[in-house]
């Protein structure tokens, strides 16, 4: 990817505080633009936001290098007043800079693509976002955290214990399955269904 992108990570309208992410290459250049110098990695630092046509607001911004951030990229943050004024100059500085508007779950995307979250892990996100229950959001917050892709690479290791045994009894193609190789996969595949069941409540 050779594009920075922006977006704004709050919602629409009047608030106390709007953030506003950046993420890509340019993400660097764009700090330096507007707040005159970057912070230290991962600590917020007030600065006054400036564009070609005056000041923007005083804010907190952080700045994360790739690829110790959520995407993987170098990215910011601009945590600004939540005026409508204040993130449309924001916003319009930025595309000033040569960065472009997000698409809808693109940072989540890059993050998957620089190998910072799994598929589940991304799905998580998503499902964290529109979670209406306590419940929903547990469960999301679990995937978010890794917890269904552990729960994949234990389901794959119990199969490929079991298969490993069968195709043993491939050596005898002209008589009966040995019992002992029942025996032996069996304490995987019933671990893998006990497994499976629990996290079919779960979902329920």
């Amino acid at each position: 990817m050779t594009d920075t992108i922006y977006a704004a990570a709050t919602a629409a309208g009047r608030a106390a505080v709007a953030v506003v992410r950046v993420s890509g290459p340019a993400a660097r250049a764009a700090v330096k633009t507007l707040a005159g110098r970057l912070p230290r990695p991962r600590m917020a630092a007030l600065r006054v936001l400036n564009a070609e046509s005056g000041p923007i607001d005083q804010a907190l911004v952080l700045w994360f290098p790739g690829p110790a951030s959520y995407t993987g990229e170098d990215s910011a943050e601009f945590h600004v007043h939540g005026g409508p004024a204040v993130i449309s100059a924001l916003l319009e500085a930025l595309s000033d800079c040569g960065l472009r508007l997000a698409q809808p779950g693109e940072f989540t995307r890059r993050a998957f693509e620089n190998g910072k979250l799994d598929l589940a892990q991304a799905e998580g996100v998503a499902d964290l976002i529109e979670a209406e229950t306590e419940a929903q959001a547990r469960q999301a917050l679990a995937q978010v955290e890794g917890a269904l892709g552990r729960a994949h690479q234990r389901w794959r290791g119990e199969l490929i214990e079991a298969l490993a045994n069968f195709e043993a009894a491939v050596d005898f193609p002209d008589e009966e399955v040995p019992a002992e190789v029942a025996d032996r996969a069996r304490p995987h595949l019933e671990r893998l269904i006990g497994d499976l069941r629990l996290a079919v409540a779960d979902v329920d």
